[in-house]
């Protein structure tokens, strides 16, 4: 299998890390880049300057790894569209394939999810910054894939990212 970025993008509890372990697995030796914030962004928050610096972190350590023949799913709000776009670009400039996925959950389901309890923080005044509260999302124009996970569960959506063409760098 040749390296490829799956760049998952989209509110916090849309389904991003549930797709992207069910995506792994069909990718073995695939890696998930769900645990960047902690361990290569561990000092930074969630201004609008920090997300930007998170979001240029990921991508740069998605394309080293997609250029080296690795795939990387990258399960990332990645809130900004221009902050994306730069991800995109660096990726084209250099050739490595890059597929943008859009977890379309709408906002009031992912609420309803709060898998991470992050919106009952926010409204108890324990988290501020959270995206779709106190910071937009704004939706990808350019995703290869839209996806919304009310109606579909996280392995169909993940054979449907999988079932994107050759071409693409994910066969």
């Amino acid at each position: 299998m040749n390296g490829a970025t799956v760049w998952l993008t989209g509110p916090p509890s849309a389904g991003k890390p549930a797709i992207a372990r069910a995506l792994a697995e069909r990718l073995r030796p695939g890696r998930r880049l769900d645990e960047v914030r902690a361990h290569l962004s561990p000092g930074l928050g969630f201004s609008r300057e920090d997300r930007v610096d998170n979001v240029r972190r990921t991508g740069w350590l998605a394309h080293v790894l997609t250029r080296n023949g690795v795939p990387a799913v990258v399960p990332v709000i990645a809130p900004h569209a221009d902050t994306r776009r730069q991800v995109r670009a660096a990726h084209e400039t250099a050739g490595t394939p890059r597929l943008e996925v859009h977890v379309a959950t709408p906002l009031d389901a992912c609420a309803e999810r709060d898998v991470k309890g992050l919106h009952a923080r926010q409204a108890g005044g324990g988290l501020s910054g959270l995206t779709s509260a106190d910071d937009s999302y704004e939706p990808p124009e350019e995703a290869e894939l839209v996806l919304d996970t009310r109606v579909r569960p996280p392995a169909e959506s993940a054979a449907q990212v999988h079932a994107l063409p050759r071409e693409r760098g994910l066969a």
